[in-house]
C-alpha cells in the first residue's frame, strides 16, 4: 500500500472519527439535536395533515417495501453483469458475496458503538406514529435506533459500486441511498443523525481499510477461485 493511499484511508478515518464525536461529545448532541428534531416534527406534523402523505411513508415503511430497494441494487448491478464475459460474470459474483459478508460483520462492528437511544417516534410523547394513523403495520419506531441498519447497507453498496464498478455506478448508487434512506427518518424510525452521522462514520472509517487496502480483493480472489463451477481464473473455459 502506497503512501498515498495510507493518507487517504488516515483522512477517511480522521473524518469519520470527527463526525461521530461532534455528535457524541457535545451534552444532548448539540447542535444536531436541533436538526434532528426540525427534520422530525416537520414530517410528523405534515404526515398528520395530510393522508395521501401518511399513506406513502406506510407503504415505503412496510418490512415488504425493503425488496424493492434491493430490486433497485440487483438491477443496477445486474446491469453490469450483462456487459461482462462468463469469467468476468464469475468475479462479479465473488464480488457481491464479499460485499454481503462485509454489510453483515459491518453492522455488526457499528452496533458496539456506546449508543443507544430510540427512534424519534418514542423520544416525543405526542408523536404521531404512520403505523396508527394508516392502519397499515410499517416499521416507524425502533428501541435502538443508531445507527441505521438500512442506511448503512445502503452505503456499503454504493461505496462497492465505486470500488469495483466504477464512478458511473456510484453516482446511482447515491441516489438509491438517498430514496430509500429517506422514509425511515421521513416517518421517524430513525433521526436524521441514526443515517448521516451513525452509518457514515462507521463506513467512513471501517470500509476505508477494507476497500482501499488489497484487504477486499484478497477475499474476493479467493472466493474467485474457490467458488464452486465453471470459469474459474486460470482454467481452461
Amino acid at each position: 500500500m502506497n503512501a498515498k493511499r495510507l493518507a487517504i484511508i488516515l483522512l477517511l478515518n480522521l473524518l469519520g472519527v470527527a463526525l461521530f464525536l461532534s455528535w457524541f461529545v457535545p451534552e444532548h448532541h448539540g447542535a444536531w439535536f436541533s436538526i434532528d428534531s426540525a427534520i422530525f416534527l416537520w414530517f410528523n406534523q405534515h404526515m398528520a395533515t395530510s393522508h395521501a402523505f401518511a399513506l406513502l411513508l406506510a407503504i415505503t415503511n412496510y418490512r415488504g417495501f425493503d425488496a424493492v430497494s434491493l430490486l433497485a441494487m440487483g438491477l443496477l448491478y445486474w446491469s453490469y453483469w450483462l456487459r461482462e464475459t462468463p469469467q468476468e460474470r464469475r468475479r462479479m459474483l465473488a464480488i457481491g458475496i464479499c460485499m454481503l459478508l462485509t454489510a453483515v460483520v459491518l453492522n455488526q462492528l457499528g452496533h458496539l458503538l456506546p449508543v443507544k437511544h430510540s427512534s424519534p417516534t418514542l423520544f416525543f410523547e405526542q408523536a404521531y406514529r404512520v403505523s396508527e394513523l394508516t392502519g397499515i403495520p410499517a416499521k416507524d419506531a425502533s428501541k435502538d435506533s443508531f445507527p441505521g441498519d438500512h442506511g448503512m447497507m445502503l452505503m456499503i453498496f454504493a461505496c462497492f459500486m465505486l470500488r469495483y464498478l466504477g464512478k458511473r455506478a456510484f453516482a446511482i448508487a447515491l441516489v438509491i441511498v438517498v430514496l430509500f434512506s429517506l422514509p425511515r427518518i421521513m416517518a421517524g424510525a430513525h433521526w436524521f443523525t441514526d443515517v448521516a452521522v451513525g452509518s457514515l462514520s462507521v463506513v467512513l472509517v471501517g470500509l476505508s481499510w477494507w476497500l482501499i487496502t488489497p484487504a477486499s480483493d484478497v477475499l474476493v480472489n479467493w472466493l474467485w477461485r474457490t467458488l464452486p463451477g465453471k470459469y474459474k481464473p486460470g482454467l481452461p473455459r
